[in-house]
């Protein structure tokens, strides 16, 4: 069941609308009687959130936590400074070449590509492999000989070429302080980017469903019988984490992206610079914790809830005023949410079931978070002439007593 823990209070405010030319205030697909002006509503209640926990403590030198869907950044500590990212590298390096080869590709590795050091899968100078279990090599085990066999391969040869593929699209993607000298991310002057683009650029490689299955994957086995493992710790541990990629050297530390969805809401963290491996999962572990306590989900726009009582004249009562459906949402427990209601208090007949009157919008904070439109929850037929002089006749009368009593 969605709710919150926290409380409301319910605030009512007038605003106006637009004006015809003859001042009768109107609303669209309702029709009123000049003579009827037609009140817009704001009702605003206000969620009572905990107040804003600071984020935890971490070592990383550089840390940031941001919902994609909003882009609205919760933490952040040197979230724009340079810094070496490592093996993250090898998701510009993997997207860039799934830009340009298919999955089923068979790549001749060079013997460039098969001396690179460090992590690899032992490629073979000669060896045939497809692109497909490159990619797998490069973003499960990280492997430095497959990224460069596939820069090799999309750069028929000239791997500056391929990185200068890297860099155009670095800035098509706006990743303004992201610089790539290399494929596999090892360490070198002027190869650097940052928290912040980082995760700018994880969020881009998770729309290619190629790129957001791979990085999920814990272990795999591509050609020649080469069993891979992640480094990813977190991947099957951490709770609704499913990706994105890891990274370490000497010079860039510890690092990590990771992307992870809980409670109806995605984040994403990335840390950079963490002293150690275990240091880097404390950290980014402590970091999505936090972020997911930031949310809670509510009925943003409860069933069954009824938003006015819109009156209709000739004595027939009022017609309740009804959202076309329910809407529930997770939203940031440390803003407000207003809600504001634009329909008209009174509605000319004849009215029909279903009838749109009047919309509502949820904001949290200054931004729109849903939208529903306004109805009208009952009939009521427009009265003939002998209805209306009945209604006349007997509220003159009841006028006229009045005057004796």
């Amino acid at each position: 069941m969605l709710r919150s823990s926290a409380t409301s209070r319910l605030v009512l405010a007038t605003q106006s609308s637009a004006t015809s030319p003859a001042g009768a205030l109107t609303f669209p697909l309702v029709i009123l009687r000049i003579w009827v002006a037609a009140l817009l509503a704001a009702l605003a209640f206000v969620i009572a959130a905990q107040a804003a926990a600071s984020p935890p403590p971490v070592l990383a030198r550089a840390f940031i936590v941001e919902n994609p869907a909003t882009g609205e950044v919760l933490a952040q500590h040197g979230a724009w400074a340079r810094v070496p990212i490592a093996s993250i590298t090898k998701l510009m390096t993997v997207l860039v070449a799934l830009d340009h080869v298919r999955w089923q590709d068979v790549v001749r590795v060079r013997a460039d590509a098969a001396a690179v050091g460090e992590s690899t899968v032992h490629l073979r100078a000669g060896e045939r492999i497809r692109v497909g279990d490159l990619v797998k090599a490069a973003l499960i085990q990280s492997a430095n000989d497959a990224a460069v066999a596939l820069a090799d391969y999309v750069g028929r040869g000239d791997r500056q070429a391929f990185v200068a593929m890297m860099n155009a699209k670095a800035q098509e993607l706006g990743l303004e302080r992201t610089h790539f000298v290399r494929p596999d991310g090892l360490d070198v002057a002027g190869h650097y980017s940052t928290a912040r683009d980082v995760t700018t650029l994880a969020q881009d490689a998770m729309r290619n469903p190629r790129i957001r299955a791979v990085v999920r994957v814990r272990t795999d086995t591509i050609a020649g019988g080469r069993r891979l493992h992640t480094w990813n710790d977190l991947l099957g541990v951490f709770k609704g984490l499913y990706g994105v990629k890891t990274g370490h050297t000497g010079t860039a530390g510890w690092c990590e992206v990771a992307a992870v969805r809980r409670n109806g809401v995605t984040l994403y963290t990335t840390v950079l610079g963490s002293p150690t491996r275990s240091q880097r999962n404390t950290d980014l572990a402590s970091l999505l914790r936090w972020g997911i306590s930031r949310y809670r989900s509510v009925w943003l726009v409860p069933p069954g809830h009824v938003y006015l009582q819109a009156s209709v004249g000739y004595g027939k009562g009022t017609v309740p005023i009804v959202a076309a459906r329910q809407v529930a949402r997770a939203v940031r427990i440390d803003k407000p949410l207003v809600q504001r209601i634009v329909a008209p208090t009174a509605l000319a007949l004849p009215v029909e079931r279903g009838q749109r009157v009047g919309e509502v919008r949820i904001y949290s904070g200054r931004r729109l978070v849903a939208r529903q439109p306004l109805l009208a929850d009952r009939s009521v037929a427009k009265p003939g002439f002998g209805g209306r002089a009945g209604f006349y006749a007997t509220r003159t009368l009841t006028h006229v007593k009045g005057w004796f009593s």
